[in-house]
């Protein structure tokens, strides 16, 4: 035992916390969540990554470090129009069954494994790029707030990229109070209560925003996810992850809460020597992260009256930045595949739009777009290739 383990484990809970709070808190208030709703969102998520992460690295002596959906909740603030509670109740669980199916059937996973990587990049992007957008809307009229910001999350970055949206977050919130646009903060850190939510199965709402957050989470976050295992030399045990983090899915959604997939970014914050120079041993970060969440989860109403304080240009600053690597990331993953190039762009287009039909929003077309042309080029090399 180190104590390297528990800080590691500690910062990887303030980075994935802090640095995405923000994102989570604008997903609540698109769907139509209240005050109430948008505590127990955020309790049910805490309390999910401590159960999982504690689990699963006590099960499997690995570092199995897990995260609510960022891609996922990005996706929900993309929402044209507030689709109410038990509706988005209703697609997270749908979220969560496909999960669990994804973990009991192998060849579910093996469909989803067949969508086109810059495809399902390229969903993911258009859906980032929206809220790296709203930054620099943002800076138009507030430019003594959000300039200041984008300068020290530049300079941040250089030292720390996972720490340089904590820096920008904290130093935000004393610009805001320094500006005097700050709304009234509590006056105490209360312990949370959990709202139930009865759901509601909406045809358009599930294919729309249940189905494009079963595949961002499963493209965006999983994926990756085994990835950093892997390079850290450890076997990802799959099905057990998608098992276990789908469960939790389908229990917090009653609280409001979306989806829980494996973390990566943070992942890798413990699965490296930094955590432990013994890799057996840095299974041990997994528990010691579930308790920080823990401690989140049992202040989660504070937390969140505190982001409602700060003014929403702040919180669109602060999540542009956060999404910004992201979104590298998955621009890089839609346009690195020169065959599937054009199909890329075409999903980034449609997704980016906003476009809408039949109640279904344009993750979904733009995912059914890019399959399409993807589709259709290939029968049309393979024609080319008979003649």
């Amino acid at each position: 035992m180190r104590l390297s383990v528990v800080v590691s484990a500690v910062v990887a809970a303030l980075v994935g916390f802090g640095g995405t709070l923000a994102i989570v808190v604008s997903a609540a208030k698109a769907v139509g969540a209240d005050a109430a709703q948008t505590s127990s969102w955020v309790t049910g998520l805490c309390l999910a990554m401590a159960a999982t992460s504690t689990i699963l690295s006590l099960r499997h002596r690995i570092p199995i470090i897990t995260a609510w959906s960022t891609p996922g909740a990005a996706l929900l603030a993309a929402t044209a129009a507030p689709i109410g509670m038990p509706a988005a109740v209703g697609a997270f669980l749908a979220a969560g069954a496909l999960i669990l199916l994804t973990a009991a059937f192998r060849p579910l996973g093996a469909l989803i494994g067949r969508i086109p990587t810059p495809v399902a990049a390229a969903m993911l992007a258009g859906v980032l790029i929206r809220f790296v957008l709203a930054t620099f809307e943002s800076a138009q009229h507030a430019p003594a707030l959000v300039w200041p910001l984008v300068g020290l999350f530049l300079a941040a970055r250089l030292l720390s990229p996972s720490w340089a949206v904590l820096a920008v977050l904290g130093a935000g919130a004393a610009l805001s109070f320094a500006l005097g646009i700050t709304g009234p903060m509590p006056d105490r850190l209360g312990l949370t209560t959990v709202t139930p939510i009865a759901p509601a199965f909406e045809p358009s709402v599930l294919i729309g925003i249940g189905l494009p957050l079963y595949l961002v989470t499963t493209a965006s976050q999983n994926l990756p996810g085994f990835a950093v295992l892997k390079a850290a030399g450890y076997a990802a045990p799959a099905r057990s992850i998608l098992g276990v983090t789908g469960l939790a899915s389908v229990l917090t959604a009653f609280l409001g809460a979306h989806t829980s997939n494996l973390a990566a970014i943070t992942a890798a914050l413990c699965t490296g020597p930094d955590a432990h120079p013994d890799p057996d041993k840095r299974w041990m970060t997994g528990p010691f992260y579930g308790l920080t969440y823990l401690v989140f989860a049992a202040f989660g109403a504070s937390l969140v009256a505190i982001f409602a304080a700060l003014p929403g240009d702040l919180v669109k600053t602060v999540a542009g930045l956060a999404l910004l690597g992201p979104l590298t990331g998955a621009l890089s993953g839609a346009l690195s595949d020169e065959k599937d190039r054009f199909a890329a762009v075409l999903t980034l287009a449609v997704t980016a739009s906003g476009y809408a039909a039949f109640g279904v929003g344009s993750a979904f077309w733009g995912l059914a777009a890019g399959l399409a042309a993807v589709t259709l080029d290939g029968l049309a090399r393979a024609w080319r290739g008979r003649s």
